[in-house]
């Protein structure tokens, strides 16, 4: 054994300082560095404490009262699994209003979709007046909705309504539209599509990142627009697309004020929808008014159904989500 091998193994030698000054090194880098990390805790001091008093202290408080019987005024009651084998099993409106969300949210989704992208196609194109007809398009997002779903309820008027009145200048048949078990969720889907002006820009957004030399490759190679449109801007926006089908999902499974000023969840439950059934049970059935344990176990049935379906959109949306991978 040489020399330094030997002092080595004795805890000498050139690489004993090393390992013996480390923890000494590491303190001495703390008391440096120690205002820098606390004013940096502090800082974010304020985020955290609003997500654990906004997010974090609600989601342990309502699951807490999930499981008990409490009226949001004397003290809960704990009663285990009750309200949601209630929920499952007796609660005879609970299956009608999910059957009517999930309809909601099949139809509505992919139809603002469509609607949406139709019109961010048209006017994404460089014409005379282009700016004023998206501001138009976008004006029903950022109007208030309860004046607007006023204006809509006098539109479906069965009698007065100008909905009505087209159809019969049209010589079509009339409707009773809101008050239509076949046409009463349809209506609301229609008001949905007035307002997707927001869904517009977010596909104008991702239509202007398309590399136009991309489309001027497939004119000279002979592609039509339908034909551009499906293998050349289709697949270049599918990250935008991904991000619209969750944000609608989510958006659908938590309509409630439509249904709140229109329909009241009628007729004969054809709109009760999941979030207006919550507030219905927790606020407005007087009969056993009031009832929040109750609406909170359902919030969390909504919570978990929109999880799964989020979860299983992102986990096949590797699928038809087209991935730029030739760039580090």
């Amino acid at each position: 054994m040489s020399t330094d091998t030997t002092a080595v193994a004795a805890g000498s030698g050139p690489l004993a300082p090393a390992r013996a000054t480390g923890r000494p090194a590491s303190r001495k880098w703390w008391r440096k560095h120690r205002r820098d990390i606390g004013a940096g805790y502090l800082f974010i001091a304020p985020a955290i404490i609003g997500f654990l008093v906004l997010v974090g202290y609600p989601i342990i408080f309502s699951g807490y009262h999930a499981f008990t019987d409490w009226n949001g005024l004397t003290a809960a009651t704990w009663t285990g699994w009750h309200n949601f084998t209630y929920l499952f099993t007796q609660d005879p409106t609970f299956w009608p209003s999910l059957w009517a969300t999930l309809l909601f949210t099949l139809i509505s989704v992919p139809a603002t979709l469509i609607v949406g992208l139709g019109l961010a196609m048209l006017l994404n194109r460089a014409l005379a007046g282009v700016r004023w007809f998206r501001t138009i398009f976008f004006l029903p997002v950022v109007l208030p909705a309860v004046a607007v779903l006023t204006l809509w309820k006098y539109l479906y008027d069965p009698q007065y309504g100008l909905a009505n009145q087209a159809l019969t200048a049209l010589h079509l048949p009339t409707s009773l539209w809101l008050g239509s078990t076949q046409m009463a969720l349809p209506s609301i889907v229609i008001i949905g599509l007035w307002g997707c002006g927001a869904t517009m820009m977010i596909f104008l957004a991702g239509l202007q990142t398309v590399p136009a030399e991309l489309h001027e490759a497939a004119r000279i190679d002979g592609a039509g627009p339908i034909r551009a449109f499906f293998t050349i801007t289709l697949p270049m926006i599918t990250p935008i697309l991904l991000l619209q089908i969750v944000l609608q999902i989510n958006q659908a499974f938590q309509t409630f004020t439509p249904i709140q000023l229109l329909t009241n969840g009628g007729p004969e439950n054809t709109t009760n929808l999941l979030m207006y059934k919550i507030y219905f049970d927790g606020f407005q059935n007087f009969s056993k008014f009031p009832q929040l344990g109750y609406a909170t176990a359902e919030v969390w049935v909504l919570f978990i159904l929109v999880l799964i379906v989020t979860a299983l959109t992102l986990r096949t949306s590797s699928l038809w989500v087209y991935a730029d991978n030739t760039q580090d």
